[in-house]
């Protein structure tokens, strides 16, 4: 019962901090429907790519049955210098806008679940889904297989949930606007703090040793930053 408890608002917290990205993404898709683009090649797509993306993250959960669990966690890092960098350089940080070519019309319902255009929705979400990998790998590891059978079953539900949600937003695209301003704010200390909670968990490092990491992260994360500062001249 305590595993379903953590695994549950576990699993939402992970969701949220690697898909509130993809609230401004599916809007825009969601904006494209018409003829020939339907809401079901959106929503069969997000699930063909999020599918995909947690297949791939199980490499965390069965690396676990074979390496300690102390190293395993120390991949809670991960998530850690992903929020340290997009903390540290909001404004290197661009929004991807996906566009979506019209196709012509399939010839029944089952066919166009197999469309060019539910593909090109799953390539996106995959593309799109460097930090769900760094996120859920060591998230997996961590986890019995009670609370990741769990966690796996949020994830689903959640993408039906941001499906959801983010068709009802094309009527209201002033929220998305709102989002995708104040949600970078955010996001990188609920990584963050993902990351601290997969590290001390596995106790892989004590906190004094986590803080320490946690400010060469941020070193090195504030080093590698481009340099996109120029002097701007106008001529009138």
């Amino acid at each position: 019962m305590s595993e379903l408890v953590t695994a549950i608002p576990t699993g939402i917290a992970a969701f949220t901090a690697t898909n509130l990205d993809d609230l401004v993404i599916l809007t825009l898709l969601f904006s494209q429907v018409n003829a020939t683009f339907r809401r079901r090649h959106i929503v069969v797509g997000q699930y063909l790519g999020f599918t995909a993306l947690v297949c791939v993250s199980l490499a965390g959960f069965f690396g676990s049955l074979v390496l300690p669990s102390h190293l395993i966690g120390l991949l809670g890092l991960v998530p850690i210098a992903l929020g340290l960098n997009q903390w540290l350089n909001q404004d290197s940080d661009s929004s991807p806008e996906a566009q979506l070519e019209p196709e012509s019309p399939q010839a029944s319902a089952w066919s166009s679940l197999l469309s060019p255009q539910t593909y090109s929705v799953s390539a996106i979400t995959v593309a799109n889904g460097s930090d769900n990998i760094g996120i859920y790998v060591p998230l997996f590891a961590n986890s019995s297989q009670e609370s990741l059978l769990i966690m796996i079953a949020v994830f689903l539900s959640m993408v039906g949930v941001w499906c959801y949600v983010t068709y009802k937003l094309t009527r209201q695209l002033a929220i998305a606007t709102v989002l995708n301003r104040y949600g970078n704010s955010f996001v990188p200390f609920v990584l963050i703090g993902l990351g601290v909670f997969i590290v001390l968990k596995s106790a892989s490092l004590t906190p004094i040793a986590l803080v320490g990491s946690c400010l060469c992260l941020a070193v090195l994360v504030k080093q590698h930053e481009p340099d996109g500062e120029s002097p701007e001249t106008e001529e009138h």
